[in-house]
């Protein structure tokens, strides 16, 4: 069980090997900056968000009981960490309980309290991108198709499961690797990744979570023409911003969703644990952080 930390407690962050490429600390010290708020009901509103790179050779736990003496409140967790910050856990939330993954951690009461935002924010979203439409769009009651079978896959998987989608259609270039998440939801089905063109039939939502199309990578060789009209078509990745994907889906009437929603609505979750507000994903800061990503 982990201790508890300093009364004067007001640090935030994001743990991470290696952490050096996160742009968590810019979209997080831009709300600690811009909000004017008091307090949350942790105590004293939080003062900074700094990157935290930790070892996977040193030993988690004690890492964490480290950061919490020295006045962290909370932190996010990104790759490799996130399944070592689930079993370090004192308790969960659903969704981490359900992935076996916690990307976000408040340390209250001497407690460590995992949970995780990556489905949430991804569903966030695409409600932010679909705008006054958003609880209407008809990707929540028709099948929906799912390129990938990694962590954010996982989590995508659950969120989608869970607003009610009838079919999660899942396709990966390795099938073993897709055919390992169907006990995930047992609205999931496997299909053969030669066929994820035709499977995209009656589907109002396709997600790649794959890194095809991402800089330094192949592009995503898809033909979207079997997808329903005016369906949304994700993907995940935010380098490049518009893949050649979301490029295509534009011309041919889709509505493309970019990873920064993912992104930006997850840490506006995260946020919301650690302080009581959830902050507000505005044009400013999406600006903000693309003129980073392209700086």
């Amino acid at each position: 069980m982990s201790k508890a930390g300093p009364q004067n407690a007001s640090r935030l962050g994001i743990i991470g090997w290696p952490v050096s490429h996160s742009r968590s600390p810019l979209i997080h010290n831009y709300w600690l900056e811009t909000i004017k708020h008091e307090a949350g009901p942790i105590g004293e509103w939080p003062q900074t968000y700094e990157r935290c790179p930790i070892d996977p050779a040193d030993d988690f736990a004690v890492a964490l009981d480290k950061m919490a003496a020295e006045g962290f409140i909370g932190a996010n967790v990104t790759r490799p960490h996130k399944e070592n910050a689930f079993a370090a856990m004192d308790a969960l939330d659903d969704a981490a309980a359900a992935l076996g993954a916690v990307n976000t951690i408040s340390f209250v009461d001497g407690q460590r309290i995992g949970r995780n935002t990556d489905g949430g924010g991804f569903i966030a979203g695409l409600d932010e991108a679909t705008g006054a439409a958003a609880k209407t769009h008809k990707w929540r009651d028709n099948p929906v198709l799912v390129l990938g079978a990694g962590g954010a896959a996982r989590a995508i998987i659950v969120a989608l499961a869970r607003e009610g989608v009838p079919k999660i259609k899942l396709v990966n270039r390795t099938k073993a690797r897709a055919e390992a998440l169907e006990g995930l939801s047992d609205k999931i089905i496997i299909g053969d990744w030669d066929k994820r063109a035709a499977l995209a039939q009656e589907c109002h939502l396709l997600v790649n979570t794959t890194s095809l199309g991402m800089t330094g990578a192949s592009p995503l060789d898809m033909d979207l023409q079997h997808l329903a009209d005016g369906a949304l078509v994700s993907d995940i990745v935010y380098a490049p911003l518009e893949t050649d994907l979301l490029a295509r889906a534009r011309r041919d009437g889709f509505v493309p969703v970019d990873g920064l929603g993912m992104l930006l609505h997850q840490a506006a979750l995260a946020f919301e644990v650690w302080t009581g507000v959830l902050p507000p994903v505005s044009d400013a800061l999406r600006q903000k952080l693309v003129a980073d990503l392209t700086g």
